[in-house]
C-alpha cells in the first residue's frame, strides 16, 4: 500500500532588507555632502541650485494645510470624549510654556557665562542700519489682542491659501467638533475625509522621495552664497548656539523623554530623516507631514498628533527661544552695550511673546529677535547686521531643535493621556534603529 507523500510545510519568505543606499536619510546625507563640496568648489553654480530647494519646500508646504485639516478633523470626529480635546490642548500649552521659558532662561545664562560677543569691539556708528531696516519694519511686536485676533482668518479659504498654521488649526477644530456633533449624519463626510487623508499622506510619501534633491539645492545655495569663510569672525556665536542646543536636547529633552519612558538618542535616530531635512533646508516646515506620520506609528492617536504638533510649531519654539536671548546678549556685548539685570529680564519677557509663531518660517526668528531688541533702546538694532550673514547657519540649528522639541512634546502629552503602550513604542523605536521603518 502506497503511502501518499506528505506535503512539505509552507514557509513564508522573509522580507529582504533594503540596501542602506535606498534609505531616504542616506540619500539626503549624500545630497548635503555633494552640495557642500559644490558650494566650496564653485560658489556661482551652487547659488544657481537655489530653485531646487525652493521648489521642494513649496511642494511640501502646499500640502501641509491639507495634512493638518484631514488629520485633526477625522481624529476629533472619531473621538468619543470631546472633553479630551480641551484637556490635551491645555496640557500641551502648559508644557510648551514651561519648556520654551526654560530655553529662554538657558540662552540668557549661557550668554552671560560665555560672553560670545566679547572681543569683537564693534562701533555702533559704523553699522549700516539699512541692512536690518526691512526686518525692523516687519518686527513690530504683536500685542496679545492682535495675536488672538490673527488666529481667526478673514474667510475659511483664506486660512488655507495663506498657509497660516494657527488659522488652519482653528478652522480644523471647528470642523472636527461640528462633524462630531452631527453624529451618524456626518458619517458619509467623515469617510470621505478619511479617504482624502490616506491620499494626502500618499502624496507626501511621493514628494519625500525628492527630499535629497531639495536638500542638495538648499544647502548648495547656503554654502555658495555665504561661504564657509563667512563663519570665521562669528564662529564663537555659532559654536555657542550649536553646543548649547545639543546639550539642551540631550540633557533637558533627554530628561523629559526619560520621565516619559523612552530614550532621547534612540528617538533622535528614529527621526534622523526629518532632522537631516530640516538641517538642509533651514526650516522645520518641510518635515511636518512625515513627522506627524511617524508619531502616529509610535502609537499616538491621529487627533492628538494633529492637535499637538501644529500647535507646537507656533507655541513651542525651543531652538528659537535659545537663540533669541543668546543672540540679543551677543549684539549687546559686541557693541559694548551694558545691560542691567532688569533689562535682560525685560528681553526675556518680551521674547516669550515674540517667539510665538517664529518656528516654521525661514527668517521669522530673526524678525522676532529684531522686535524683541527694539524694546531696549540702548541696544543698537543695527547691530543685528553682525549676524545677518550667518543667520542661515544659525537657522539650521534653531529649526532642528524646534522640530525635535515638538516631537518629544507630542509623546509626553500622549503618555500623560495614557495613549501610548511603552513596550510597543520601544519596540518600534528599536525596529527603526535596526533599519526597519
Amino acid at each position: 500500500m502506497l503511502v501518499p507523500a506528505s506535503n512539505p510545510p509552507e514557509t513564508t519568505p522573509t522580507p529582504r532588507e533594503r540596501p542602506f543606499y535606498m534609505g531616504l536619510s542616506f540619500q539626503v546625507l549624500v545630497g548635503v555632502a555633494i552640495a557642500i563640496i559644490l558650494g566650496y568648489v564653485s560658489p556661482t553654480r551652487a547659488v544657481a541650485m537655489k530653485p531646487l530647494g525652493d521648489v521642494f519646500i513649496r511642494l511640501i508646504t502646499m500640502i501641509i494645510t491639507l495634512v493638518i485639516f484631514c488629520t485633526l478633523v477625522t481624529g476629533i470626529a472619531g473621538m468619543e470624549d470631546m472633553q479630551k480635546v480641551g484637556r490635551v490642548g491645555g496640557k500641551a500649552l502648559l508644557y510648551f510654556e514651561v519648556v520654551s521659558t526654560l530655553a529662554l532662561l538657558i540662552g540668557l545664562v549661557v550668554g552671560n557665562v560665555v560672553h560670545p560677543g566679547s572681543g569683537l569691539n564693534v562701533d555702533p556708528a559704523t553699522l549700516d542700519p539699512k541692512a536690518v531696516a526691512e526686518y525692523a519694519g516687519q518686527g513690530k511686536a504683536q500685542s496679545v489682542t492682535e495675536f488672538l485676533v490673527h488666529i481667526i482668518p478673514n474667510t475659511i479659504v483664506d486660512a488655507f491659501t495663506r498657509g497660516d498654521i494657527l488659522q488652519v488649526l482653528f478652522v480644523s477644530l471647528l470642523f472636527g467638533f461640528a462633524l462630531s456633533l452631527a453624529g451618524p449624519r456626518g458619517k458619509p463626510l467623515l469617510e470621505v475625509l478619511e479617504a482624502l487623508s490616506r491620499v494626502v499622506f500618499g502624496v507626501v510619501a511621493i514628494l519625500m522621495r525628492f527630499a535629497p534633491i531639495g536638500a542638495f539645492g538648499a544647502m548648495a545655495f547656503t554654502i555658495g552664497k555665504y561661504g564657509l569663510a563667512s563663519l570665521g569672525p562669528l564662529v564663537k556665536l555659532m559654536a555657542t548656539l550649536y553646543i548649547t542646543s545639543i546639550l539642551f536636547v540631550i540633557l533637558v529633552l533627554g530628561l523629559i523623554a526619560r520621565l516619559a519612558g523612552f530614550g532621547i538618542l534612540r528617538f533622535l535616530w528614529f527621526l534622523r530623516e526629518e532632522i537631516l531635512l530640516v538641517l538642509a533646508t533651514s526650516s522645520s516646515e518641510p518635515a511636518l507631514p512625515s513627522l506627524m506620520a511617524k508619531l502616529e506609528k509610535l502609537g499616538c492617536s491621529k487627533a492628538l498628533v494633529g492637535l499637538v504638533v501644529p500647535t507646537g510649531y507656533t507655541f513651542n519654539a525651543d531652538g528659537t527661544s535659545l537663540y533669541m536671548t543668546l543672540a540679543a546678549l551677543f549684539v549687546a556685548q559686541a557693541t559694548h552695550t551694558h545691560l542691567t539685570l532688569t533689562q535682560q529680564f525685560t528681553i526675556l519677557g518680551v521674547a516669550l511673546l515674540t517667539s510665538k509663531g517664529a518656528s516654521g518660517v525661514q527668517g521669522a526668528a530673526f524678525i522676532a529677535l529684531v522686535a524683541t531688541m527694539m524694546v531696549i533702546p540702548t541696544i543698537p538694532v543695527a547691530g543685528m547686521a553682525l549676524i545677518l550673514g550667518i543667520d542661515r547657519f544659525l537657522s539650521m540649528c534653531r529649526a532642528a531643535v524646534n522640530m525635535t522639541g515638538n516631537a518629544v512634546a507630542t509623546l509626553v502629552v500622549a503618555r500623560w493621556e495614557n495613549e501610548l503602550d511603552r513596550d510597543t513604542m520601544l519596540k518600534r523605536l528599536a525596529g527603526a534603529e535596526s533599519g526597519g521603518r
